[in-house]
Parts: structure tokens; C-alpha cells; sequence
């Protein structure tokens, strides 16, 4: 038998913000368990690294309009995990 990540079921991992004027900030078949809790991603930063659904427009910038990575309430622990990632470009971008 497996067992869950610490944080399922945790509240701290789960936030839904009905009403935000941009609910959903994407499109969702679910809006039950669309998570607000990273309304800007983190995984930004990360560029091509970020295991999203991303394109870049014609003027170089990151157009995350079709990922919805940081929306699903079962990727807590995908963006936990990526935090060091997301250190690690800080501090090459401090320096």
C-alpha cells in the first residue's frame, strides 16, 4: 500500500478563489479543484525547464495561457519539488 505525499489533503496545499474577478484564469473542465494557490506560478522562472505547457510569443516572452500545472490541485507536490530549481536560478540571476 502507498503512502500520500504529507501535504494531500492538507489545507495549506489548496486554495480556490471563486471569487476573483479572473476565476478561472484558465480553461477548466473542474473548477472544483482549480487551485488558486499558485496564481502566479513559480515555475516560471524556470524558462523551457518548467514541465509546462508554454509557448513563446513572437517577442520572446514566456506565454503560459494553455498550462494549468499550478491549477491542479494534485501538484503541490510537483512545484514543491522544483522549489530548489527556482533557488538556484535566483541566485545565478543575483549574481
Amino acid at each position: 500500500m502507498c503512502e500520500k505525499p504529507y501535504w494531500e489533503g492538507k489545507g495549506y496545499s489548496f486554495f480556490c478563489n471563486k471569487n476573483c474577478e479572473y476565476f478561472p484564469c484558465h480553461e477548466t473542465k473542474d473548477p472544483e479543484n482549480f487551485n488558486c494557490l499558485f496564481c502566479y506560478c513559480p515555475l516560471y522562472a524556470l524558462g523551457s525547464k518548467c514541465g509546462g505547457n508554454f509557448k513563446y510569443t513572437e517577442k520572446g516572452v514566456k506565454d503560459c495561457s494553455n498550462c494549468a500545472i499550478p491549477h491542479q490541485r494534485n501538484n503541490y507536490g510537483y512545484i514543491m519539488d522544483k522549489f530548489q530549481d527556482i533557488v538556484e536560478v535566483a541566485k545565478k540571476n543575483g549574481e
